[in-house]
């Protein structure tokens, strides 16, 4: 087949950005024919796969004279917030995105497009093929039953992050909620987001389907001895902000009965706010426990991080289907994270013998605001987590878990998606 893929933000940052290079990996790896339009900065240059076709729409342009969107309000780099959005800025958006997708499905051909975020770069490539509507027909178009004369179907796969922006503004919300009705299919990371995305789109059950995730079972994989040569470490993988649990995983870690000498924490990610990162730094001078931030971090030394911990741990407010997870008890390590709705029975379903402890989350005011009378309970229920893991991990094998998770490759997904766009 011949697909498009779709985002508005960097093609290799963030959760949903890995997401999309590697889905588009595996994509092109089983012989699709594969092209990428994604909003990158003007000095940004991406490495996707070898074959793959890249069409950027580039910010801080005269065009676009501002960074790149964010899906999420905090980013690991600087990002265009879509809550602060002008009218104008929003014209800007649509009129650029809007041409390039016109551009790259005349020139490209495609049999399919797959729009990740179900948001306004969503919205735009819906208005570019009910516009070009009887420009060309893919034979991929004839089964499509939502197709109104477009030249081929048009999915859309949510991200969790894309309904929380529709939730917590109302920029574009109509238009937007209209495109996605008229799209042939979503697809959902796991069977409670299905849920969410039915009742806030008004979408039958059926034009929604489960895919879930995934995970490079080539570089993530335990490597022995790595362990060996660290004291205990418990490694957390993400953005360095509030929203994540990252505060209170440093107070639980504080909570901890053991030798500080024995366990430290280390902290992967970027930052966008400085001001929550400033506040985190400072709490974590004070913890009792050593705690290291490693900054943004290439693969290989993303693979290293993992191999060298562990306990992860993930304390996150508010998830799609964290992949991160999935690449740690990959690479050995045991887990400790929130049980969020949806991320729990995916876990459990996918991976049932994972070495994973839930832990239930405070109260949550609106999106990702803990209520703060639940922040003690939840850091000892936390902390007791971590122990749990920690012993755990002290008395098994240097190599790691050993467990084995490439039930859940991304082959495997994008098998999955192209069996639903086709």
């Amino acid at each position: 087949m011949r697909i498009l893929c779709i985002s508005a933000q960097k093609p290799d940052s963030t959760g949903s950005g890995v997401y999309l290079a590697e889905t588009v990996a595996s994509l092109a790896a089983a012989g699709h024919q594969v092209a990428v339009i994604a909003g990158i900065d003007k000095d940004d240059f991406p490495q996707l796969a070898p074959g793959v076709e890249f069409l950027p729409v580039r910010f801080r342009t005269p065009e676009l004279p501002f960074p790149v969107c964010g899906m999420s309000d905090v980013m690991p780099y600087e990002a265009t917030r879509y809550r602060d959005m002008m009218p104008e800025m929003v014209q800007a958006f649509r009129s650029v995105f809007g041409r390039r997708i016109r551009e790259a499905v005349l020139d490209f051909k495609p049999d399919a497009v797959i729009c990740h975020h179900l948001y306004l770069a969503c919205s735009a490539a819906c208005d570019v093929l009910d516009d070009l509507a009887g420009e060309y027909r893919s034979p991929n178009a004839e089964g499509s039953g939502r197709a109104k004369g477009r030249p081929c179907p048009i999915w859309g796969v949510c991200h969790s992050t894309d309904l929380r922006q529709l939730r917590n503004h109302d920029l574009e919300k109509d238009r937007i909620t209209a495109a996605v009705r008229s799209l042939d299919g979503v697809m959902a990371l796991h069977e409670a987001q299905k849920a969410e995305i039915a009742e806030l789109f008004d979408l039958p059950a059926d034009r929604v389907r489960v895919v879930g995730t995934g995970y490079n079972s080539q570089e993530f994989a335990p490597r022995a001895g790595l362990r060996a040569a660290h004291p205990l470490r418990v490694l957390y993988v993400g953005k360095i902000c509030r929203a994540k649990g990252v505060e209170s995983l440093i107070r639980a870690m504080g909570l901890l009965p053991l030798d500080p000498q024995a366990v430290e924490l280390r902290l992967v990610g970027g930052y966008s706010d400085q001001g929550q990162y400033d506040r985190i730094v400072e709490l974590a001078g004070g913890c009792r426990f050593p705690v290291v931030f490693g900054g943004r971090v290439s693969q290989d030394d993303l693979v290293l991080s993992y191999n060298e911990s562990h306990v992860f741990a993930l304390p996150s407010f508010f998830e799609g289907l964290p992949l991160v997870t999935v690449e740690a008890l990959a690479s050995g390590c045991r887990a400790v994270v929130t049980s969020l709705p949806g991320v729990r029975p995916w876990l459990d379903a996918s991976l049932p013998d994972a070495p994973v402890s839930f832990v239930e989350p405070p109260r949550i005011q609106g999106v990702d605001v803990p209520v703060p009378e639940d922040l003690p309970a939840f850091e000892q229920r936390l902390s007791d987590a971590l122990l749990e893991q920690l012993q755990a991990a002290a008395e098994q094998p240097l190599g790691g878990t050993g467990f084995d998770a490439t039930a859940v490759s991304w082959d495997s997904l994008a098998a999955r998606m192209v069996a639903l766009v086709g």
